[in-house]
């Protein structure tokens, strides 16, 4: 497969200005923070009972990164991969894949933790339920000491944002897994493994980490498989339409 000139004056127009615009969101993340602007605040995915949540949240969560690794890690994998599938789809189709599969990883996240947020609030008194909905992150919560950690559990789950380009990431390797199943990847840049294996093999650790639900475990894992989820179901529509074969 020859896709060219991999220089970054040579990456396809999508793919260049979503670095771009990843780059610039990080920077000023770092730089507006000074001046009282909480980019965190504004543009990271928050529940829908936090007083933070604002629609556009559901795109904007995927230009924004909590340190330089995050970024640096998404931007590769988005250099890698987007590169080849714009190459080949185009820049309209390859942008509409990377919203719509970014789109998903947020809807998964937000309905996987609306579950977890109903099993909590079953057990709690409305009033309980209000204390948390109404405090702030230095507020002591009243209740009995059977109930606080609930309480505690479900504050976090209300107020922790998610954010990162993670979930259209994962989109673009299930892109990549399904259009080059036999691809080589090569782990640790060492261990070669078939592209098909790769993909399968993360989607089966996001789903076992992400139903293990490790309280010290701060990854999104079900919003890596919504971008799967959402990838694999607008491949498999464009393949019906007989836009894309594979």
């Amino acid at each position: 497969m020859n896709i060219g000139n991999t220089g970054f004056s040579n990456l396809p127009e999508v793919v260049k200005n979503l670095m771009i615009i990843n780059g610039l969101f990080f920077l000023g993340t770092l730089s507006l923070g000074s001046y009282g602007i909480d980019m965190y605040k504004l543009f990271s995915l928050h529940q829908f009972q936090s007083p933070d949540f604002m629609p556009h949240q559901l795109i904007s969560h995927i230009f924004m990164h909590g340190n330089f690794t995050h970024l640096l890690f998404n931007m590769f994998s988005l250099w890698m991969f987007g590169r080849i599938l714009e190459n080949m789809w185009g820049a309209k189709r390859f942008l509409v894949y990377y919203l719509i599969t970014g789109l998903g990883a947020a809807l998964i996240y937000i309905g996987y933790i609306q579950f977890q947020i109903y099993n909590i609030t079953s057990l709690l008194d409305v009033e309980l339920v209000n204390q948390v909905l109404n405090a702030s992150a230095n507020s002591e919560i009243f209740a009995k000491p059977a109930d606080i950690l609930s309480m505690q559990n479900l504050y976090g789950l209300i107020n922790s944002p998610m954010l990162g380009a993670s979930g259209a990431v994962y989109g673009l390797l299930l892109a990549f897994g399904m259009l080059f199943p036999n691809s080589l990847l090569y782990l640790y840049f060492a261990i070669p493994v078939k592209a098909k294996y790769f993909v399968m093999g993360l989607g089966a650790i996001a789903l076992f980490s992400g139903i293990s639900n490790n309280p010290t475990d701060n990854i999104a894992h079900f919003a890596h498989l919504g971008g799967m989820i959402f990838g694999f179901l607008l491949l498999i529509y464009w393949k019906k339409k007989g836009d894309i074969y594979f």
